[in-house]
């Protein structure tokens, strides 16, 4: 069992997950996002062969897989002949084994050249860098220099794409020097890992910051008492307070950690012990702020690692629908209003002008979370300097429905210590069937969103059909359920 680069990297962020991928692979549930993120980077490196020129491609495959003898033999074929740009070019010493995206060929030696589909360097793609170079000299080759190569976040699609450094791509400086003082480390690293692979015994689950894209989250936290401190909501540190163990919230308020407020407002407020709390004044102060008449908003975008359209960046968020409940004046009845682009062509075009005719001057904006909405409005105005007027006053006049429930005006332990939409709809209406998202067909969140409007294209007409319908009944909840949101709050502040 060879340690692979990837294997090597694993071990590194987490031994358990290095041991789960050796030995209970089956345990692996991979979000869709994080799928399209490891899609996003197989054509990201596809565009990156053809930095330096001309290439060769050792990659080979037999029956799908590939075909790792053959690979360090073309490899072999292609030092000897003297290449100078070799792409995945294989090497394998004392069972440790990697793959080199890049190695291109100079007067003083090989460089080595990884390529992240990233808007920048993480501390693990510098781990990546060294295992392989350490393997590379082993193998007596002679390194002398060693790249991160990573998109160009200031890059912004004008015409055909600029796949090239300054365009799509950036890169490091060169990092021998800093590779050579991480070098026992890793070699320390790496006989842990080896150690790890060969031992049949499970290693204990430790929670860091990088369990929230693991595949074997699902598995390791399948046995955490309710409500676990992974409940704990738009925290960026949440994942810091599991590294000495596994806790609850009461354990977590009790352990005598260093909390700031916000976390332990958080972890007290997912206690069930915790009482429900409906704060009438503040609540009917946040409602003071609305005017008719009420727009409630709400957008789906996609994102794409290689910029799609004239005009967009790297990771762009793209609207490419919207849903629009309003209500004109009070006792007026509920309208709905929707655009879903046609998957092919840029959509964002055709969405600001239906739009800017769908929300009437003046109205007040509702969104849940509307910072979000208001990005999307801004990139919009940027884009159709035409349009910018009417979709800047959307933006200017948009209003946080979120608001009572991220001050905890209103909180209810059904909630478990969120305000995410997706925890306070349910909460608020248990009885009603399509407040709970798991009950959509097809589409059940953001994520799952982005992921089916860019394969639609490549659908047949009755599959797009029902991914059409299933997105519209999916944004469509998104806006209903924050009328009825408004609503509660109106009724409960009386």
């Amino acid at each position: 069992m060879n340690l692979s680069k990837s294997k090597y990297c694993q071990f590194v962020q987490c031994p358990k997950k290095l041991w789960l991928g050796c030995y209970k692979p089956q345990e692996t549930q991979m979000d869709p996002s994080v799928a399209k993120r490891l899609a996003d980077g197989g054509e990201i490196g596809k565009l990156a062969r053809g930095l330096f020129g001309r290439f060769t491609d050792v990659t080979t495959k037999r029956d799908g897989e590939l075909d790792y003898s053959a690979m360090l033999k073309k490899t072999e074929e292609a030092l000897a002949n003297g290449e100078q740009n070799i792409c995945e070019a294989a090497f394998c010493h004392d069972g440790c084994y990697c793959q080199v995206d890049i190695l291109h060929k100079t007067d003083n030696g090989y460089e080595i050249y990884e390529v992240k589909s990233a808007n920048s360097v993480k501390d693990i793609n510098y781990r990546d860098v060294a295992f392989q170079r350490q393997v590379l000299i082993n193998c007596g080759v002679p390194v002398c220099g060693v790249y991160l190569v990573h998109l160009n976040r200031d890059y912004v699609r004008r015409g055909e794409l600029d796949v090239g450094f300054g365009g799509l791509f950036d890169r490091t400086e060169e990092l021998s020097s800093m590779l050579e003082q991480m070098q026992q480390e890793v070699v320390r690293e790496i006989a842990s890992a080896k150690a790890t692979m060969k031992n049949l015994d499970e290693p204990p689950t430790a929670f860091c910051r990088e369990c929230a894209d693991c595949e074997f989250l699902a598995y390791c936290t399948r046995d955490l008492p309710e409500p676990s401190v992974l409940e704990l909501a738009n925290c960026s540190k949440k994942w810091s307070y599991l590294n000495s163990g596994i806790y609850t919230m009461r354990q977590l308020l009790d352990s005598g950690n260093s909390l700031s407020d916000k976390v332990r407002q958080q972890a007290e407020f997912a206690c069930y012990d915790c009482p429900p709390v409906i704060d009438k004044p503040r609540i009917r102060q946040f409602l003071s702020t609305l005017w008719y008449p009420l727009c409630f908003l709400d957008f789906e975008t996609m994102q794409s690692a290689i910029p799609p359209y004239d005009g967009t960046h790297t990771y762009q968020q793209i609207p490419f629908q919207y849903s629009l409940h309003i209500v004109a004046e009070e006792g007026a009845p509920l309208e709905h209003r929707y655009f879903l682009a046609e998957p092919v062509g840029d959509p964002r075009r055709a969405l600001a002008e239906q739009l800017a005719k769908d929300i009437p001057h003046g109205a007040c904006v509702v969104a849940y979370n509307m910072k979000f909405e208001q990005s999307v409005l801004a990139a919009l105005a940027r884009q159709f300097s035409d349009l910018a007027p009417q979709l800047l006053e959307m933006h200017k006049n948009a209003r946080d429905i979120m608001l009572p429930f991220f001050e905890r005006a209103y909180y209810n332990q059904a909630m478990r210590g969120s305000y995410s939409l997706k925890y306070v709809t349910p909460a608020l209406f248990p009885d009603e069937e399509e407040a709970d998202y798991h009950n959509l067909e097809g589409v059940h969140n953001g994520s799952e969103a982005m992921d089916i409007f860019p394969r639609m294209k490549f659908m047949s007409q009755e599959e797009q059909s029902e991914a059409r319908k299933q997105l519209l009944i999916y944004c469509g909840c998104d806006t209903l359920n924050t009328v009825k949101i408004w609503q509660e709050l109106q009724r409960v502040s009386k």
